[in-house]
């Protein structure tokens, strides 16, 4: 690997901002606006500006580094920041979607229209095996591993496709957080808790309101207690998880993102490392009773539209 090539001054640098930066601009704003017009409904209003002011500064100091020093490394850097930032946007969603009624109720109910039963609650019954359940938070766990591959991959076999492979993945996330504002389902951990596993599996939907506006409280994930992936899922859930973004799984959705990103550059190898972790994942995301069945069938639909949308948009940029 010729390493020179990456802190080498680039001939022609991007003058302004990267495509997948005015996304984040974008949703910054959008949700700004929300903020602002509900400021007596949000419950921390005045840390959520701020944070938000806090990320244009950060874009804009990378952006400055970058017209310093122009040059692949320093690309990459903007990038990889806005990556990082996900993990702080995911639980904002909740912040702004907890003030609306919850609708829970009517999914759990579709889900029992369309199945008989709820495959979330009866997943892990039907098959409770350690290997199994390893096998179900190892597809669960290797879903920020992935993106972490795909755009990796990129950026050092296709350089020229980088910034629009970073939009679409950056792009795909903030499509699915504004559905997450919008539409308040906190999928079968959080609703199946707050109702009781009885009641679930009664067939008693009760509609909760405004009840996760107050309460975080979610079921442990079924599985091997003793499994190393097992105890990474659930530590991941005590970081960072909110009762928020159920529908659609932005997991399947983004995943599905990342195996068409694979397949337009045409790396073999690639796809076939993705696709049992894909697979996995889809599975999982029911499993552990992060999702109902279909949050993911959802998922993978609108991975699809979105990629498309995304990726025709992208030759415009």
């Amino acid at each position: 690997m010729d390493l020179k090539k990456y802190i080498t001054t680039e001939k022609k640098p991007r003058k302004g901002l990267l495509a997948a930066e005015w996304v984040v601009m974008a949703y910054l704003l959008l949700t700004t606006v929300i903020i602002l017009f509900c400021y007596t409904d949000v419950v921390n209003p005045k840390a959520m500006l701020w944070g938000r002011a806090r990320v244009v500064a950060m874009t804009a100091a990378l952006w400055f580094v970058y017209r310093l020093w122009p040059c692949r490394l320093t690309l990459l850097l903007r990038v990889l920041v806005q990556l990082a930032l996900l993990s702080w946007w995911y639980p904002d969603t909740y912040e702004i979607n907890r003030m609306f009624p919850n609708l829970d109720h009517v999914f759990a109910a579709w889900e029992q229209n369309l199945f008989g039963f709820q495959p979330a609650l009866l997943f892990s019954q039907a098959v409770p095996s350690h290997i199994f359940s390893e096998l179900m938070d190892l597809g669960y766990a290797s879903y920020y591993p992935m993106i972490a591959l795909v755009l990796l991959v990129y950026f050092f076999t296709c350089y020229k496709e980088f910034p629009r492979a970073a939009y679409i993945v950056l792009g795909a996330f903030f499509l699915y957080y504004v559905i997450f504002i919008f539409v308040p389902v906190v999928g079968p951990t959080f609703y199946y808790n707050a109702v009781g596993v009885d009641q679930i599996a009664k067939g008693v939907f009760p509609d909760l309101g405004l009840y996760f506006n107050n309460h975080q409280e979610c079921l442990p994930s079924p599985g091997d207690v003793n499994g190393v992936f097992y105890h990474l899922v659930e530590s991941a859930k005590e970081a960072g998880e909110r009762p928020t973004a159920a529908f659609p799984s932005s997991h399947v959705g983004c995943s599905t993102v990342l195996m068409l990103l694979a397949w337009h550059i045409k790396k073999r190898w690639l796809l076939w490392v993705l696709l049992p972790l894909f697979v996995l994942l889809c599975f999982a995301t029911v499993y552990i009773q992060a999702h109902y069945a279909i949050d993911a069938i959802a998922g993978l639909i609108t991975g699809v539209l979105i990629y498309f949308l995304l990726f025709f948009t992208s030759k415009k940029l």
